[in-house]
């Protein structure tokens, strides 16, 4: 079964567009902005590994300013 944008069909038949090819074309329009269970569920693996490589990230970067600030603290405050 096939869903159609009822909205771009009469848009198309106002323009003049026969029948036929307004009802496939919006057809076709409806079908290629529809997200499939598949397209859901493929985006929401992409967002879990982005999510570990942010974890990674931080904490990354907490270890840099830790190396960085660390010695600093040693120079002001050491003996």
């Amino acid at each position: 079964m096939t869903t159609m944008i009822s909205e771009v069909y009469e848009a198309f038949r106002t323009a003049g567009v026969p029948d036929d090819q307004a009802h496939a074309a919006a057809e076709a329009r409806s079908a290629e902005s529809i997200a499939t269970k598949g397209d859901v569920s493929n985006l929401e693996r992409k967002l879990d590994a982005l999510g570990g490589e942010v974890r990674l990230i931080k904490w990354l970067l907490a270890l840099m300013v830790a190396a960085e600030v660390l010695p600093m603290l040693k120079i002001w405050f050491g003996h």
